[in-house]
């Protein structure tokens, strides 16, 4: 596997290792070695994977995972999220999970003290704006919000018109990970409509 999904698995990996399990992200209720299991059954466990947009099968999908995350040393699992999904799915690799590791990295990186955002290769920018741009349209929409994002050199996407509304500015992994619900760690401006600007920075976003 190459690309910048691969780049963030790896980088995700080796932090992994480094703060061990236990260790806070920004995924409420869950330490690294739960956000590691959450990447396996994401990739390996099709049966299970479902339950996390599926309500219904959301039980199923926490035994899964819970059995994933305790059923190996914290070595072995940090290995298998390294290894990727399947061979059959790896073709699928950078357009799927390029945003999803950009996002899970961020997640255990900006959950220690004195995180400093990265310095992204413009390419990696380019593939985090166009996700950024789909994830525009469902994060006004959750915020019950006109929503317009615009990122310095790469453009500007509206997501869902509307009253009140607010603009959200920033680099592009910065609007993703605000857009992705990670918004008090997002360095970004948001201004707008006062009442839009709060709640677009109160709203449960992302999946």
């Amino acid at each position: 596997m190459t690309g910048f999904a691969q780049q963030e698995r790896q980088a995700l990996c080796d932090l992994l290792l480094e703060v061990g399990p236990d260790a806070p992200t920004l995924c409420a209720g869950w330490q690294a070695k739960d956000l590691a299991a959450h990447l396996v059954v994401r990739e390996r466990r099709p049966d299970a994977a479902g339950g996390i947009v599926v309500p219904a099968l959301a039980g199923y999908l926490e035994r899964v995972q819970r059995g994933v995350r305790d059923g190996r040393s914290w070595p072995s699992l940090v290995d298998q999220v390294r290894h990727g999904p399947p061979l059959l799915l790896r073709y699928l690799d950078d357009p799927i999970n390029t945003a999803e590791y950009f996002v899970h990295h961020e997640d255990v990186r900006r959950a220690a003290p004195g995180w400093q955002p990265r310095t992204l290769p413009p390419a990696l920018e380019r593939a985090l704006w166009s996700r950024a741009r789909m994830a525009a349209r469902m994060a006004g929409r959750k915020a019950g919000v006109g929503l317009r994002v615009t990122s310095p050199g790469f453009g500007e996407a509206a997501g869902p018109a509307g009253s009140p509304s607010a603009t959200v500015a920033g680099p592009p992994g910065e609007l993703l990970l605000f857009l992705m619900g990670r918004q008090q760690v997002a360095r970004v401006a948001v201004t707008g409509d006062d009442d839009a600007c709060t709640r677009v920075k109160a709203a449960d976003l992302g999946l």
